[in-house]
């Protein structure tokens, strides 16, 4: 005969279950209808609170298992854009389509085990230190949670999206924080809001005002960052093109040409609206451009015509070195920089390349089983560039050239890799990217949100141009100015303001990650305590 008492619990457990897969969910922005639904700046706070509430009183393993359950429904629901990818785009059984997002999911779990775990050890610490010292408790938890966090962003490649601090892309006041702290900091002060709730509920007072004041803390130093951040001044013309040419044609030879006839059509018009830089997004040329031909014959001659700057996303290609067993070149999610005279300046080739969409990780192993779905055309593995670095792009007079940035798609989810942009001498930042592999799902509207984040870490302007959207303009303190729709042609120009000859010199852009490594492992030592103590009861 079932335990009552058992049951109800088991039954709250599975409620708070529900509400955290629920609130990290609608942490980040998703279409409903007509609207954009982003209410991450509130219900952000209540993911932690939810998951803690779930582990409450579990002993840390079955919080552990707790933790992995919790991972794994949340972030299947936050991740369902993935069969879009895999089944519409990628052309794979519907089947396959929905395990795609549980088994993507599952990367995210283990870590969400892991806080999960280490909050009840954390627990058992703390109590025995008595009053004098708990109230570092929620400071602690808040710790776990964001280098849990923010092992996601190199743990086996890394896959950071969905990181918690971004549901905070819409608050003015905590937002500009980022630029000492990343958006793992961001994370930390969602986290320890949590806490402090939850330190509330089970009423430890003192920690929790502790908590509070921590969070409040934050908001004021991240308004003081905001006031002392320059987001105007001299700059450069940019245009952003979003051609939005859909992915299932995208890639066929025929549509090489009309490809090229979009965005030249759009770059006229952003140059006749003055325009010296235009950007087209990742891949808008399908074909290579590092050899003559009448591709990149009309991308020099549009350049000439319309004396601007042109910076264009297209396929690489480098011949097998001498000596290769292969005789197949190598090719490169690359960025092209053509002068206002037509002379092919620079390329710059995307440097973190997308498992399962652009390379096959253990490809002997798994080769036979499984296609990478975004190789493009030629059905190959891409090859990584080197390292990111500044491209220097010329102004429209020639008289001087500007150093920039050029993040390529999936190097904008990683804040390490995008500081080193901007360390190389970046004034700006611009996103290239082709979205439209997520169809009209949040995606899009959450790798705005990752964007927007970026610069406010580096404290540079972004300029994003997306083949379907969302193409933007973001300020050094992450506020997009102004945006495209989604599956809409279009172009938008601006004036951007340049960072200080060396680039930006925020915290984050020098220091990388130092706070949450710091506050991670602090966090972590506090654990070992309760561990330990643990050990010696069950050993007793």
């Amino acid at each position: 005969m079932s335990d009552p008492a058992s049951a109800k619990d088991a039954r709250r457990r599975r409620a708070w279950l529900a509400a955290y897969a629920a609130a990290t969910f609608f942490s980040f922005p998703h279409p409903v209808g007509g609207f954009e639904l982003d209410l991450g700046v509130l219900v952000s706070w209540l993911a932690p609170l939810c998951l803690l509430r779930a582990v409450e009183g579990a002993s840390p393993g079955r919080a552990l298992r707790i933790g992995a359950l919790a991972g794994l429904l949340a972030h299947t629901a936050v991740l369902h854009w993935i069969y879009v990818v895999t089944v519409r785009y990628g052309h794979a059984p519907p089947a396959v389509g929905v395990v795609a997002p549980v088994l993507l999911a599952a990367y995210f779990a283990p870590f969400v085990a892991i806080f999960a775990m280490g909050s009840r050890w954390l627990d058992t610490t703390f109590e025995a230190r008595g009053a004098a010292s708990r109230w570092l408790w929620p400071f602690a938890l808040a710790g776990l949670f964001a280098g849990t966090e923010w092992l996601r962003s190199f743990v086996f490649t890394g896959f950071p999206w969905a990181t918690l601090g971004y549901a905070q892309h819409l608050n003015p006041a905590l937002l500009p924080l980022a630029s000492l702290v990343g958006v793992s900091g961001l994370s930390f002060v969602v986290a320890l809001g949590a806490a402090g709730l939850y330190a509330w509920h089970r009423g430890a007072r003192a920690p929790a005002l502790a908590a509070f004041g921590g969070v409040l803390l934050a908001h004021a130093a991240g308004a003081v960052v905001a006031a002392r951040t320059p987001v105007d001044g001299p700059g450069v013309a940019i245009a952003v093109l979003q051609g939005n040419v859909e992915q299932g044609v995208k890639w066929s030879p025929e549509w090489v040409d009309r490809s090229v006839d979009i965005y030249a059509d759009l770059t006229r018009q952003a140059v006749a609206e003055g325009a010296e830089w235009v950007v087209w997004p990742e891949t808008a040329v399908t074909s290579p451009i590092d050899v003559p031909g009448p591709v990149r014959d009309r991308l020099a001659s549009l350049a000439r015509e319309t004396r601007a700057s042109l910076v264009i996303g297209a396929v690489g290609i480098d011949p097998p070195p001498p000596g290769s067993a292969s005789s197949y070149p190598s090719l490169h999610d690359s960025a092209f920089v053509f002068g206002p005279d037509g002379t092919l300046l620079d390329r710059y080739d995307k440097t973190h390349l997308v498992p399962f969409g652009e390379y096959l990780p253990m490809r002997a192993l798994l080769g036979r089983f499984i296609r990478a779905v975004a190789t493009g055309s030629a059905g190959r593995d891409v090859s990584p560039g080197e390292a990111p670095r500044a491209l220097e792009i010329p102004r429209r007079d020639g008289s001087a050239t500007v150093p920039a940035g050029v993040a390529i798609c999936y190097e904008l989810l990683f804040p390490d890799l995008v500081r080193r942009f901007v360390g190389a001498g970046g004034g700006v930042l611009l996103g290239i990217t082709n979205d439209a592999w997520y169809g009209r799902t949040g995606a899009p509207l959450q790798f705005l949100a990752i964007t927007a984040v970026r610069s406010a870490e580096t404290g540079v302007w972004t300029a994003r141009a997306a083949n379907t959207g969302v193409s933007a303009f973001i300020d050094p303190l992450g506020r997009v100015r102004e945006r495209t729709g989604l599956f809409e042609r279009a172009q938008r120009v601006r004036q951007v303001p340049l960072a200080p000859a060396g680039g930006a010199a925020t915290f984050y852009t020098t220091h990388g990650d130092v706070f949450v490594r710091t506050a991670g492992g602090l966090a972590l030592l506090a654990t070992l305590p309760g561990l330990w103590m643990r050990r010696a009861r069950r050993a007793s």
